[in-house]
């Protein structure tokens, strides 16, 4: 009962979570998947970590990303409401995220929809998302789904393949100076362009990563130039999110990214991941590494994430996403063979 009542707590307050009480709220729910987490707990005693000394950021342990495809990562016992799963490649295991309640992802987007865009009702989203909609039990699509969903204008939706659909409603929405916002996978916003170039005014484009093997792979910066030239525009917009977490990252330009209240970016030595990288307010140049994710919003999976992309982190908590480890299997992963 008494785990029950700090859970609903919790629950209300990571959205109102602020650069004053991060830290709190934080140490307060390592202790709670500490206590209710068992695989956790076993990854935190195999590290000999005594959850009683962790009073701190840089004390907690952050889980390898690669467990959720080889464990089962649930805080509490539950039935989950959803199971996201990755895109993935054919023939390779797919990362599982346990939900046990799809509100506070539907919560977490759209108040951080709102924050970094405005108010859904006053755009028209589109989505261009062929790769995943293929799939089953994409957060991503959930998300598009929804936020289309509450935007509730009539040419909003998913366009799939049908690009010249798409372009005949973006020139539509330009011609009388809609605000429109289309998110897409790369690979499927590169051959829009190529096949539908245009000036757009009125429009934001806002890739989510993604080639999938479907292209040439090119840096972000490559995505973007070619975006900017084929579509007239002078910023491309990014989101950077994944299927094991609840919350995202947006940039709005420059590969900049920033986080939500309820969101931080930490960074470790690429071959270490139990040592973090200290950035001070003071610091004028940003440090790099690999990149570690707190999201308060994961409750009941795991808020300490490991990842296994690199970074550049800035004082004021933005970042750059600069790539991929070059050897993807997080030290510390063969830790646990259950």
């Amino acid at each position: 009962m008494k785990d029950r009542v700090k859970n609903n707590d919790l629950e209300k307050r990571i959205f109102a979570a602020s650069a004053e009480n991060f830290n709190q709220l934080a140490l307060e729910l390592f202790q709670f998947q500490h206590r209710n987490n068992d695989m956790y707990r076993q990854y935190c005693d195999l590290l000999k970590i005594d959850a009683r000394g962790v009073d701190a950021l840089y004390k907690i342990p952050f889980l390898p990303i690669s467990f959720f495809k080889t464990h089962t990562v649930k805080t509490t016992a539950f039935e989950p409401e959803s199971i996201f799963e990755s895109s993935g490649t054919t023939g390779l295991t797919r990362s599982k995220h346990h939900v046990k309640d799809g509100s506070l992802y539907r919560k977490s987007f759209t108040e951080c929809f709102r924050k970094f865009y405005g108010a859904p009702e006053s755009k028209c989203i589109l989505a261009l998302l062929p790769s995943y909609m293929e799939k089953k039990n994409s957060s991503l699509v959930m998300m598009a789904d929804e936020l289309i969903r509450i935007c509730d204008h009539p040419l909003s939706g998913f366009y799939a393949n049908d690009l010249g659909r798409l372009h005949r409603t973006i020139l539509h929405n330009e011609i009388l100076k809609l605000p429109t916002l289309l998110i897409g996978v790369t690979h499927a916003l590169l051959d829009f362009a190529e096949q539908f170039p245009m000036q757009l005014r009125n429009t934001i484009i806002v890739e989510t990563g993604g080639m999938k093997g479907r292209r040439e792979e090119l840096t972000r910066q490559q995505v973007h130039r070619q975006l900017q030239q084929q579509l007239g525009l002078s910023l491309v917009h990014s989101e950077y999110g994944m299927t094991e977490l609840l919350s995202q990252a947006w940039s709005k330009g420059d590969g900049i990214f920033h986080c939500p209240p309820w969101m931080k970016i930490l960074l470790r030595e690429a071959d270490d991941p139990l040592h973090l990288v200290e950035v001070k307010e003071e610091d004028q140049d940003p440090f790099s590494g690999a990149i570690n994710v707190i999201d308060l919003a994961n409750i009941y999976s795991c808020a300490f994430i490991a990842t296994e992309d690199t970074g550049r982190l800035y004082s004021n908590g933005s970042f750059e996403v600069l790539g991929r480890l070059d050897n993807s299997d997080i030290r510390g992963c063969s830790l646990m063979t259950i």
